[in-house]
């Protein structure tokens, strides 16, 4: 598949990918499933993602655009122990939940999450789509850790 400047493309054609400007509408949504058993996946269900740096080719940083749905989580409360994590609220008013604690968002803010900090997700609480920008590294060797979830995920060399 040919990039057309201007225009999104699928993540599987990422490898393709050239500098220039793309219209981040014109980006498909992550097809791969939350990789997590179905009890917590499910959960995942409420928003959609964007890989919006992929058709960069980028590959030392990810970058995310998610919708979140109502009651959408914007994933099981967790930490990274080598990634530092940004989101920038662009519309609505989410909430951020840090372990017990919670902030309510509002366009304009801005969450950030070190490597090794307290646990955090994102859920939209409004009766309306939420939309982030989500920007994270891709530290070779991260762990993510969900501490209400007893669960744990390892990156792989290519930082998925």
């Amino acid at each position: 598949m040919n990039q057309i400047v201007g225009r999104g493309m699928p993540m599987e054609d990422s490898a393709n990918a050239k500098p220039g400007a793309v219209d981040v509408r014109t980006v498909r949504p992550r097809t791969t499933p939350y990789n997590a058993p179905e009890l917590f996946a499910s959960r995942m269900a409420g928003h959609d993602k964007r890989a919006s740096g992929d058709p960069f080719g980028r590959q030392n940083f990810g970058v995310n655009l998610p919708r979140l749905h109502r009651s959408g989580e914007s994933a099981l409360l967790h930490r990274h122990s080598q990634q530092d994590e940004f989101t920038d609220v662009l519309g609505r008013r989410p909430t951020l939940v840090i372990e017990q604690d919670e902030i309510e968002l509002a366009p304009g803010m801005y969450a950030g999450h070190r490597a090794g900090g307290a646990p955090f997700l994102i859920v939209n609480r409004t009766t309306a789509d939420v939309v982030c920008l989500e920007v994270g590294d891709r530290s070779e060797g991260d762990q993510g850790s969900y501490p209400s979830n007893d669960l744990a995920a390892t990156l792989g060399p290519d930082g998925r």
